[in-house]
């Protein structure tokens, strides 16, 4: 059952990496804490830790395509990082663009598919059409889904699920009685994936700000102490290997 990985491109080769592969996570979540701090440690402007952090959104996506995660999902942008300073947010409004441009042939060559959570309607039209563009390029790949919340917030996504079954039972004149937790679900922008089995923040914060706060119900969390540029394969293997030792019990025995 627990079998080292195969040495090949792309691959931790580590000889003490063993993994149960028949136990890896389907759906694995990230709130990519720590660019600033990063930054602000080697006494570099943050733009330059944003930069950084999709160097390693690109290492991290390729471990996680090979080790045979499902979905990945990435805190990229939430509804509440407007209020950054303005050179910081357009700087991030940026990176789409230069970051896919990049890295899209190599999601191609790997099979992976790029998706994405949020209100993209309040991003500019230059990160819209990078988004744009990489989904549509993707849209046949099978492999893993990278899913990128943007302008992503949890309550307002609750809030706007909310707004769509009020409609919904008004139109039919139906009663909230006929409001299920499974009807929920499938008013949520994530509707289309599974709740996350593994939910990690970088940096050593222990909280998950406003993400995904309806999906990681009975997710196991791992709180990891690297910042999110130092965040490398040895840290997503051990937090893999930390979510195999646990024990899902879904609120059984």
């Amino acid at each position: 059952m627990f079998k080292k990985l195969n040495k090949k491109k792309n691959q931790p080769n580590q000889s003490d990496f063993e993994l149960d592969l028949h136990n890896i996570p389907e759906h694995v979540a990230i709130i990519m804490d720590g660019n600033g701090r990063w930054a602000k440690q080697r006494k570099l402007p943050r733009i330059k830790g944003h930069y950084q952090g999709t160097q390693t959104v690109k290492n991290i996506t390729k471990v996680a395509s090979d080790l045979g995660i499902k979905y990945l999902t990435l805190y990229a942008f939430s509804t509440e990082n407007w209020s950054r300073p303005e050179n910081e947010v357009n700087y991030i409004m940026s990176l789409p663009g230069t970051f896919l441009k990049t890295f899209l042939p190599e999601l191609i060559e790997n099979n992976v598919k790029v998706e994405t959570i949020g209100f993209l309607e309040h991003l500019p039209n230059s990160t819209l059409n990078a988004i744009a563009k990489a989904k549509e390029d993707t849209k046949d790949n099978t492999g893993l889904k990278l899913i990128f919340a943007m302008n992503y917030g949890g309550r307002a996504e609750i809030v706007n699920s909310v707004k769509k079954i009020y409609d919904q039972l008004t139109a039919k004149g139906l009663s909230s009685d006929e409001i299920t937790e499974q009807m929920i679900d499938e008013h949520l922008m994530t509707h289309a994936y599974p709740d996350p089995d593994l939910l990690i923040r970088t940096s050593g914060e222990q909280r998950i700000s406003n993400f995904l706060i309806w999906q990681v119900s009975y997710s196991e969390f791992i709180f990891n102490e690297k910042l999110w540029p130092d965040f490398d394969k040895e840290e997503l293997i051990n937090c893999i290997k930390i979510y195999q030792s646990r024990q899902r019990r879904f609120g059984g025995l």
